[in-house]
């Protein structure tokens, strides 16, 4: 399931506690971020004990546009992962918001 980034925006201004993810390259984040927590698309593999725990909540991700971070949702679908949201549009779009 996909998410605005309207909606993130929202969340994220009300301070609320989301698992948020970022799966662009190590670069990317350092040029801008938006509080995500990084974990580079080629490394989500190694990752997945660390979100195990995560597998009945709800996981956002995002990248620059939303083609990494789909790719990333559909990944963590296919291990279980029953409720991961996509952002529509990525950190491009959530920038047109500002």
């Amino acid at each position: 399931m996909d998410i605005t980034v309207e909606e993130l925006k929202e969340r994220l201004e009300k301070g609320e506690n989301l698992h948020f993810y970022d799966v662009r390259e190590e670069h990317e984040f350092e040029e801008d971020n938006l509080g995500a927590t990084l974990i580079p698309l080629g490394d989500l593999p190694d990752h997945l004990d660390e979100l195990e725990a995560l597998k009945d909540e709800e996981i956002i991700i995002h990248c620059r546009s939303g083609a990494r971070s789909g790719k990333a949702a559909r990944f963590l679908e296919s291990q279980g992962f029953s409720n991961v949201r996509n952002v529509l549009g990525g950190i491009l779009a959530y920038r047109e918001l500002e």
